[in-house]
């Protein structure tokens, strides 16, 4: 079982949400996790065709650059009736410099003419931990969380495309839930349970 050796842990993402979101989840951790942008370091390019790839591409470039264990996530939205996208260009479905609220219009519009029914979607979440940039073994935590796509945006929390992420089992918007609710459902709640269970020390 893998162990922490480290007290400091630089997280691979420039996000403000992501980094918000997953140091909270994180905080059962006994270390110090730190965003890149702690260091100062630029964003790695996402070259890869999966979730995976990316991830990793991202947690090698932080531990290069910092000499940490790195953590990095990859997650995306998959929209059936759209064949799976936005899926890895999820944060770039508008554009490379699109903004939250552009890649929400683009998809709000690309599924205008889609029923209710046909509209369903999932949140994909791949962590990848490295021990050292040359980690041989990453660990890799997967989580999804099911749901359907609105007509509309709601709620104020969260990011992303949260605000027309319907969730049927509570009967709103994944933007209407508190962070802590979130947090316990969603698809990076679900890889980070998964990467504290093989990380902590028994």
């Amino acid at each position: 079982m893998p162990k922490l050796t480290r007290k400091k842990i630089v997280l691979a993402s420039g996000n403000r949400g992501k980094v918000r979101e997953i140091g909270a989840l994180l905080a059962d951790l006994d270390c110090e996790v730190a965003p890149q942008s702690d260091f100062d370091i630029t964003e790695a390019e996402e070259t890869g065709l999966t979730f995976v790839e990316n991830a990793i591409i991202k947690a090698r470039h932080a531990a290069h650059h910092t000499g940490l264990a790195a953590i990095a996530d990859d997650s995306g939205l998959e929209v059936d009736a759209l064949n799976g996208a936005p899926g890895i260009y999820s944060s770039r479905f508008a554009g490379t410099d699109a903004t939250s609220e552009q890649n929400l219009e683009k998809l709000l519009i690309d599924l205008s003419d889609i029923p209710k029914a046909e509209r369903t979607a999932r949140f994909q979440c791949v962590i990848v931990y490295l021990a050292h940039e040359a980690d041989p073994t990453p660990i890799i935590c997967q989580g999804s969380w099911e749901g359907r796509i609105l007509f509309e945006p709601h709620g104020t929390h969260g990011f992303g495309y949260d605000p027309v992420f319907y969730l049927p089992d509570h009967n709103c918007a994944a933007a209407e839930l508190p962070p802590e609710v979130k947090n316990g459902l969603s698809h990076r709640g679900k890889a980070l349970k998964q990467l504290l269970a093989t990380l902590q020390p028994n």
